[in-house]
């Protein structure tokens, strides 16, 4: 990082605000906001008022969604009423409810299923409830689900369809009511299991869950940049809340509002423009509005954008770990190096997972953060449900008041706030500023270099992976080449430009085969998946007896992955060697 980045980065700290912080997430707080209503909208309203007064260029788009809005939930086991939530995109009940057994799968793996026949009962599942457990009691014939969370109830979304159902996704929708506990009434339901003898316990519920199509708003501003203003870094956070959402997502908000007040001053020194993105339907259409603007602005995103921000859930007390928030490979230095201003650890860094407004991986645009400060781990329920959905399980999430009626302002700490939004300000103000798009796209290929390596040992003898391994040896050589040319030339304005457009280009052939199975103009499902998405099935044909017709079906299938892995690969070389030749020419020293 050059000196003059590095000066402007320790200046624009300096202005960051936690009495204006503070202001801004006082007001976007005020009222509940669920998606499409109309005091979601007045915050909406607020912040594009607070953004145009700041001067910048705001736009407020309007978008039909498929929401869903959880209503009111009763349950009863053996008689004992429990007070319980419903969730959103659950199955409401008739107005009788539904009676049928109870039965216990601990946390409602494939596995947990082994000896239990769940065929028309209800299930009890120790976790928050998420999609990929309510798809496995689906698919074992469960009538409903029934979650035990900690020592609040926990608002979810319990689909796994990403963004708006489409006739190709409709059917992954949920078809069963899904309500949760909290843990001292969930330890109460397992003692009545207990004491039942080996007769049957009897469940009771009745959920109403309001899921229709509605119109929630965009809101998109942007400040241009100097030099390249075509080009723009994506910074993007949710509106709408659970509750009255203070944290999640009212903090980001603010530190949004507080980037846009600090950088609008500074339009000069930018020079890519910054691009902010404030989404509804996050929490009630499983990232609804980020996808629906994915969909309308594909090609600008694909040709554009250089770097998706994402903002939840920061400043909260007792939010002392910053080293595990999500980065790629690729991203996970500038990361790195923008967090260890503040921090006095390490930054690990965790891979993403399928969820948050990350929409825009199908367009081959890199991410950094989601959430950012976490709760330090601990035995506590709420950190034990929180440690697989954020920080690799290595932190304690967001606090236990998260996506509960606890989640107010006085749950922000005002310092620590502004330490985010420090963080924020310079990973932005790099981003945006730095003659070279700040991405190390060696980190990224080494990555995918080890995720092959180990599927070649997985399947040896099954399928050869050598021609895609030679392949990415190959790219990995001449990608270092670029950076050490880079580092050891005085570049000029041309040189820079080859240099950007290719790290770009490279990156629309990295993301998608790191992090997208399906069609890059689509969106897959909200559900874990492994590293090299397209290959998962991989681990299918690991197990497989050789000759089975499961066997020969599986290699049919992975042989055509394959091929489009090494046409990736093979053009992500092309490319690069086209760099090298470029640069050549262009008076840089190549080194050998």
């Amino acid at each position: 990082m050059k000196t003059h980045i590095a000066n402007l980065i320790a200046d624009l700290m300096n202005e960051v605000n936690e009495i204006f912080l503070m202001e801004y997430n006082r007001q976007i707080a005020r009222e509940v906001r669920l998606s499409g209503t109309p005091e979601e909208l007045r915050a909406f309203e607020y912040v594009k008022q607070t953004l145009d007064g700041f001067g910048l260029s705001t736009k407020l788009m309007f978008s039909n969604a498929y929401i869903s809005l959880p209503g009111n939930a009763e349950l009863r086991v053996n008689g004992t009423v429990f007070p319980c939530i419903t969730h959103s995109m659950s199955t409401p009940t008739s107005d009788d409810g539904i009676l049928g057994e109870l039965v216990y799968v601990s946390k409602g793996f494939y596995a947990d299923y082994k000896d239990i026949d769940a065929k028309g009962k209800t299930v009890l599942i120790d976790g928050l409830a998420v999609p990929g457990a309510v798809k496995i009691a689906q698919e074992m014939g469960a009538a409903a689900a029934l979650f035990i969370n900690a020592k609040y109830t926990h608002e979810m979304i319990v689909s796994p369809v990403w963004g708006n159902p489409t006739p190709e996704t409709v059917n992954n929708l949920p078809k069963i009511p899904v309500v949760s506990v909290n843990h001292a009434n969930g330890d109460a339901i397992k003692g009545i299991l207990e004491q039942s003898d080996n007769q049957k316990t009897n469940v009771w519920l009745k959920t109403q869950v309001d899921t229709d199509w509605r119109q929630i708003p965009t809101l998109i501003a942007e400040i241009p940049g100097s030099v390249e203003p075509d080009k723009y870094v994506l910074f993007s956070g949710h509106i709408d809340s659970w509750h009255y959402g203070a944290m999640d997502n009212g903090s980001a908000n603010a530190t949004m509002v507080e980037v846009a007040r600090i950088l609008s001053k500074q339009r000069n020194k930018l020079r890519r423009s910054l691009r902010f993105a404030f989404w509804s339907g996050h929490s009630h259409g499983r990232y609804a509005g980020s996808t629906w603007y994915c969909d309308q602005n594909w090609e600008d995103l694909y040709e554009n954008c250089v770097l998706h921000v994402n903002i939840d859930s920061v400043g909260a007390k007792g939010a002392t770990v910053l080293s595990e928030s999500n980065c790629m490979a690729e991203t996970k230095d500038l990361a790195a190096s923008v967090v260890g201003l503040l921090a006095n650890e390490e930054y690990q860094g965790t891979r993403y997972g399928r969820a948050g407004d990350q929409s825009f991986w199908g367009t081959g645009t890199p991410s950094i953060f989601m959430g950012l400060s976490e709760q330090p781990a601990s035995l506590d329920p709420s950190a034990t449900a929180f440690a697989q959905l954020f920080g690799g399980g290595k932190a304690g999430g967001f606090g236990w008041w998260w996506h509960t009626t606890e989640d107010t302002l006085d749950k922000i700490d005002p310092e620590f706030l502004k330490r985010d939004c420090k963080i924020y300000v310079a990973a932005i103000v790099r981003a945006c500023s730095e003659d070279l798009i700040p991405l190390n796209q060696a980190a990224a290929i080494q990555e995918l270099a080890g995720y092959l390596k180990d599927y070649q040992l997985k399947v040896e003898g099954k399928l050869d992976l050598n021609k895609i391994l030679n392949r990415i040896t190959s790219l990995e050589k001449q990608v270092i080449d670029v950076y050490q040319l880079a580092d050891a030339n005085a570049l000029s304005a041309y040189q820079i430009h080859l240099i950007n457009d290719w790290i770009m280009e490279l990156s629309r052939i990295l993301v998608p085969l790191n992090y997208v199975k399906g069609s890059i103009f689509d969106h897959d499902v909200a559900l874990k998946q492994p590293p090299i998405p397209s290959l998962a099935e991989l681990h299918r044909l690991a197990e497989v007896e050789v000759g089975t017709n499961e066997y020969y079906m599986l290699v049919t299938l992975l042989t055509r992955r394959i091929n489009e892995i090494n046409f990736d690969l093979k053009r992500a070389n092309r490319i690069t060697e086209e760099l090298l030749s470029n640069l050549n020419r262009a008076g840089a020293k190549v080194l050998s």
